[in-house]
């Protein structure tokens, strides 16, 4: 199953984010902006993950935590993560943080950032920190962090579009219109 750039605006309007069908979302969202308002790398040091390095972490986990089923997650996670952050601050700085907490476990544990493990290093890295069991919380410790801002927001994209949500079952998720006619059949496949 393919995800598309429609899917990934269908997951953003899910998530309130209103969005016009002739957006274009370009950028990087996690570039940090200079006094003048541009975009740049920022002065960040050799040992700091650039914009594009943060988008590769992210990336790495949704190969992670994504079925093996879908196809076109890069596109699908660039225009989602670049809808979801703008004009969202707090909300980006939370997630480039729960980022680099991230990046600073693999490199502990495997002398590698998260986004230059092999896939199975990289699940095992999530599941020692305890990420799958851990409550998500935007304040509370590294792994509740990483689950609310990487995971749970990355699964949220997927399982709200209507792609992913073909993929268990649910033909018309909330925000997606199916009409009357999706509540009288069952599902389809």
């Amino acid at each position: 199953m393919e995800l598309t750039r429609r899917d990934a605006l269908a997951a953003l309007a899910a998530s309130g984010v209103a969005v016009g069908t002739g957006a274009v979302l370009t950028g990087n969202p996690f570039a940090e902006e200079d006094e003048s308002g541009d975009p740049s790398t920022g002065d960040a040091s050799p040992d700091e993950p650039t914009p594009e390095d943060r988008m590769e972490t992210l990336l790495a986990v949704a190969e992670v935590v994504y079925p093996s089923a879908v196809s076109g997650v890069e596109e699908f996670v660039r225009t989602y993560v670049l809808g979801r952050l703008d004009g969202r601050e707090e909300y980006r700085r939370g997630m480039v943080a729960a980022l680099s907490t991230l990046d600073k476990y693999a490199r502990t544990w495997h002398d590698a950032d998260f986004r230059g493990l092999d896939a199975e290093t990289r699940k095992s890295v999530l599941d020692e920190m305890g990420v799958d069991t851990a409550d998500p919380d935007p304040e509370g410790p590294d792994p509740a962090r990483v689950r609310f801002y990487v995971v749970n927001d990355l699964l949220f994209a997927l399982y709200a579009s209507p792609t992913g949500g073909e993929l268990v079952g649910i033909e018309n998720p909330q925000g997606h219109p199916g009409g009357t006619d999706s509540y009288r059949r069952g599902p389809q496949g």
